[in-house]
């Protein structure tokens, strides 16, 4: 395989799907650390529960999915873990995040988003959480790390979502949360890979209704209507549709740091 190309090699901003998609746009990036950062995007829903709890205060242990040894790692950390959807506890939910009452720590395991974040980390690549209700912040967080050498690469990840076989199902709205940060990128045009330029597109045109009028309504209207977001309001879980659709709504940018996702706001230190 020719890393140069599936690694999107020549492009500082790089766009693709899943584990596999990020581990080879990492082929071709700087070997030093720090060289090259993964935005990793889950909007229905890890990285919008993730922008949540750290919009509070708490940190959160991304986890593999249906992992025996999540309840340890919880209590090893002092953290609570998080429960399915459907227990009406501490979960994957955005709201039951925003709810929960002296929340700290969360141990929070997913089939996507959780496991892309936690497994990069593992390879030693620098990884923060983006989606629609933090894509201005995070697109400011790349712009600053693109700025600061001329030879540091981003790659935006969208984590999609997994057919009964286990295998990726590209989810649209992850395509248009990737794109919502390229979008926010400023001063970098020249530097887009084609897969990113798409997802910037992709992302504007969810933003403009069915009469040319632009806005939030239209976006909030598809994220509603597309397939995850059809199966989350079915199940009874339409506030945590809502709460993705809060675009732009943080300032904070959660980045990966010994295991936990902290909160960085712009002005601190990276």
């Amino acid at each position: 395989m020719d890393d140069t190309v599936f690694g999107q090699g020549g492009a500082r901003i790089r766009f693709d799907w899943g584990l596999t998609g990020a581990r080879a746009l990492r082929g071709t990036a700087p070997p030093q650390r720090g060289g090259f950062l993964v935005v990793v995007v889950d909007v229905l829903s890890f990285t919008t529960s993730v922008s949540v709890a750290v919009d509070r205060g708490v940190e959160v242990f991304p986890f593999p999915w249906r992992d025996e040894r999540a309840a340890d790692h919880a209590a090893r950390h002092g953290a609570t873990l998080a429960r399915a959807r459907s227990e009406r506890d501490v979960s994957l939910s955005p709201a039951s995040l925003r709810h929960a009452p002296g929340l700290a720590r969360v141990v929070l395991p997913s089939p996507n988003g959780s496991t892309i974040s936690l497994s990069l980390a593992e390879d030693g690549v620098p990884v923060v959480a983006a989606c629609l209700r933090n894509a201005a912040a995070v697109g400011a967080h790349v712009t600053s790390f693109l700025d600061e050498d001329p030879g540091h690469v981003v790659a935006v990840v969208a984590g999609g979502e997994r057919w009964p076989d286990g295998s990726l199902r590209p989810a649209v709205e992850d395509l248009w949360g990737g794109g919502a940060v390229v979008a926010a990128i400023a001063g970098h045009d020249d530097d887009l890979a084609p897969e990113a330029e798409v997802a910037a597109a992709a992302y504007r045109s969810a933003c403009v209704g069915h009469d040319g009028r632009p806005g939030p309504a239209a976006l909030r209207d598809r994220l509603r209507r597309c397939v995850s977001g059809r199966e989350l309001v079915d199940q009874g879980f339409g506030a945590d549709v809502e709460i993705a659709a809060e675009v732009d709504a943080s300032d904070v940018v959660p980045v990966l740091v010994d295991g936990r996702f902290v909160g960085h706001r712009a002005g601190e230190p990276r």
